[in-house]
C-alpha cells in the first residue's frame, strides 16, 4: 500500500504578478491524498456571513403558517425553494424594546452586537463586539483578511440619522468596540483590490502602473498561472479553470462599471466603480464574496443591503416610491404589496448567490455546505419598529451541523442573542452568555458537534 505524507502544493499558495496577487481555492494537491483511506483529500472551512435588510418586513408575506419540516414558503421566502434543504427560518426571536429614540439605529446595531444603544453615553460604557468580529478574532489566523465589510450604499448622509445617536449607528453592523463602528465597503473596486492586490505593499503607484498598462490581474500573473498548470492534474485544472474565468468576469464588470462613470461624469454621484444599475452592483458584491470564500482570502463576512432609513427606489421589481417612506405602511395593502415586491427582489438576488456558493466545489461539498449565513433584518413589522419576532433566516450546512428544511418556532420571545451563543458554539467558541441571551437555540442542530472544522 502506497501513503502520500506530503502535499504536494502548499494550502497558502498565491499567484504574484505586478501589484497583484490571486489566492488559490481549496485543490486536492494542497492536502496529503486520503482517497486510499476512502477519505475526502480536502478538508474545508468552516466559514460565516450575514447579510442584513433595512427598513423591516412584511412579516405576512413572510412568516410560514406552520413550524416543523412541512411548512410552505411564503411569498417572500419563494426564491428560497431550490434551498430548503439548507434553510432555516427562525421565528419568535426578539430584542430588547429599548427607551431612548432612533428605532432605526436600534435594529442595525442589535442585529450582530446584541447591544442595544439607547443613549450615547451609556453606550460608550459598554464592552461591545459584534458577532462577526468575535468570529474574525478565532479565524484570522487563518486567512490574509480577518473580516470583510461591504454594502451597497455610500455614507450619504453627515451628523446624527435616527434619533440623537450618529449615522454609524445605521451604516454598519459590524462593530470591533464601543468607539469602533467598521464601515461598509460599498464600491467594488476597492473590494476587489482588497482580495486580490498586493497587500505586502502599501504603495499605491504599483496598483496604478498596472491600471496604466490595462493589464488584469490574471495578465499580471499569467506566468505563475503557466508554471502552477503543469503541477496540477485534471480536476484541480479544472477548478482553478473555472477559477480564474470567475476572477476575470468580475473585473471586466468592474472596469466597465468604471467606464460608464466617467462616461457619465458631469453628473455622476457614485464613486469610481459603483455600477449604475443595482442589480449588477449586488451581483458585482455577492460575487467578490464568493470569490472571498472561495480563495480563503477571509472566512467572515458582513453584507449591507441598504443602510437603515435608506430611500433607495427599485425601479427594477416596479417600485419607483422611496424604500423608507413605504416601510410606514399604515397597513395599506397597496404599499404593503409595494414592501413585498422589494423584499422578495431582495431574496431573488441572494438566492443567485446560494445558487453559486451551492455550485462551488469545496473538500467533499460545495461551498454552501461549509458556510453559515444569517440573513434578516433588526426589526419585523417597520410601521410599528417592531422588535418581536424578527424575521430571521439560516443558511448554509455548517458542516453538517445545521439540519436545514425547518421553520423553528420560539415562542417565549427567545433574544436573538441566543442565535449567537448557538453560532459560536457551532465555530467551537462555546459561551456561557453573549449580552441578555438565555442558552443557545435547540433543535437547529443536524446532530451532536462535530469535528470543528477550522481549514488546513
Amino acid at each position: 500500500m502506497m501513503f502520500v505524507t506530503k502535499k504536494a502544493i502548499p494550502r497558502r499558495t498565491v499567484l504574484r504578478g505586478i501589484g497583484a496577487t490571486l489566492a488559490l481555492p481549496l485543490l486536492d494537491g494542497m492536502v496529503p491524498a486520503l482517497t486510499a483511506l476512502g477519505r475526502s483529500a480536502a478538508k474545508p472551512a468552516l466559514r460565516f456571513g450575514a447579510v442584513y435588510v433595512p427598513n423591516g418586513m412584511v412579516m405576512q408575506n413572510w412568516t410560514p403558517a406552520t413550524a416543523g419540516t412541512g411548512f410552505e414558503l411564503t411569498p417572500i421566502l419563494q426564491p428560497l425553494a431550490p434551498f430548503r434543504d439548507r434553510l432555516t427560518v427562525l421565528s419568535g426571536l426578539e430584542t430588547p424594546r429599548g427607551t431612548g429614540r432612533g428605532p432605526h439605529a436600534r435594529a442595525s446595531t442589535w442585529f450582530l452586537t446584541a447591544e442595544m444603544p439607547d443613549r450615547p453615553e451609556a453606550w460608550n460604557r459598554k464592552a461591545v463586539l459584534s458577532l462577526d468580529q468575535r468570529l474574525a478574532d478565532e479565524l484570522r489566523q487563518h486567512t490574509p483578511l480577518a473580516s470583510l465589510e461591504i454594502g451597497l450604499e455610500g455614507a450619504n448622509f453627515a451628523g446624527s440619522c435616527s434619533g440623537d445617536l450618529s449615522c454609524s449607528f445605521s451604516y454598519t453592523v459590524s462593530w470591533r468596540s464601543a468607539s469602533t463602528p467598521l464601515p461598509m465597503e460599498h464600491n467594488p473596486r476597492a473590494v476587489f483590490e482588497r482580495l486580490f492586490g498586493d497587500t505586502e505593499s502599501t504603495d499605491p503607484a504599483v496598483r496604478r502602473a498596472r491600471m496604466r498598462e490595462q493589464r488584469s490581474i490574471l495578465d499580471a500573473v499569467s506566468e505563475d498561472v503557466a508554471r502552477l498548470s503543469r503541477r496540477l492534474g485534471p480536476s484541480d485544472r479544472v477548478k482553478v479553470g473555472a477559477y480564474l474565468d470567475a476572477v476575470r468576469d468580475v473585473e471586466r464588470r468592474i472596469e466597465l462599471a468604471g467606464r460608464q462613470d466617467d462616461e457619465d461624469a458631469p453628473t455622476a454621484t457614485r464613486p469610481l466603480g459603483v455600477p449604475a444599475s443595482f442589480a449588477e452592483h449586488a451581483a458585482l458584491m455577492y460575487d467578490l464574496q464568493l470569490l472571498a470564500y472561495q480563495s480563503d482570502r477571509t472566512r467572515v463576512i458582513t453584507f449591507m443591503i441598504g443602510h437603515e432609513l435608506s430611500g433607495r427606489t427599485y425601479p427594477e421589481a416596479g417600485v419607483f416610491e422611496a424604500h423608507h417612506p413605504l416601510s410606514h405602511h399604515k397597513n395599506i395593502p397597496e404599499t404593503l404589496e409595494k414592501l413585498t415586491r422589494i423584499q422578495t427582489y431582495h431574496m431573488s438576488l441572494f438566492a443567485s448567490f446560494l445558487e453559486k456558493l451551492r455550485s462551488t466545489p469545496d473538500g467533499d461539498g460545495s461551498l454552501l455546505d461549509h458556510l453559515m449565513i444569517v440573513y434578516g433584518a433588526g426589526f419585523s413589522d417597520s410601521n410599528a419598529h417592531s422588535p418581536r419576532d424578527l424575521p430571521i433566516l439560516l443558511l448554509g450546512g455548517g458542516g453538517g451541523q445545521v439540519k436545514g428544511g425547518q421553520h423553528l418556532v420560539y415562542p417565549d420571545g427567545a433574544p436573538l442573542a441566543n442565535l449567537h451563543v448557538a453560532l459560536l458554539d457551532k465555530f467551537g467558541m462555546p459561551v456561557e452568555r453573549v449580552s441578555n441571551s438565555t442558552g443557545g437555540l435547540p433543535r437547529i442542530s443536524a446532530g451532536p458537534r462535530r469535528e470543528r472544522l477550522v481549514g488546513v
